[in-house]
């Protein structure tokens, strides 16, 4: 199997129980992909400059419903990977306070697939 390109990635895994319109998703994955972006470059500016240097690689997976997020954001913290669980606001399709998505990373690979990689992509 030929090695990918890249060593660094973020994911972000979306509630697909939620059944989020396609401009919606796009939205809640944005803000996580920015809000982990930060997280990085304050707690680990190496992974940053890495990934933003590879081409900022991000996967978007699927997550079943709130549980297995909070799973994973238990999992992300143990592991002290960057992440962001995303709360929407509430003006337009959802309740205030859903939470639709976490990113994680970006940061190694293997490390973020060690949390994520029984996931399916989205």
């Amino acid at each position: 199997m030929k090695k990918p390109l890249t060593e660094n990635k973020l994911v972000i895994a979306v509630r697909i129980d939620l059944k989020l319109s396609p401009g919606k998703l796009a939205a809640q994955v944005s803000h996580a992909s920015v809000n982990c972006a930060f997280a990085s470059k304050k707690s680990n500016p190496k992974w940053f400059k890495k990934w933003y240097d590879e081409g900022q690689r991000k996967v978007v997976l699927k997550a079943h419903d709130i549980e297995e997020l909070r799973e994973l954001q238990h999992l992300a913290k143990v592991n002290k990977l960057p992440h962001s669980l995303i709360t929407d606001a509430g003006h337009t399709e959802l309740p205030p306070g859903t939470v639709t998505c976490l990113g994680i990373g970006p940061a190694p690979e293997n490390l973020v697939d060690a949390v994520t990689g029984q996931l399916a992509l989205l």
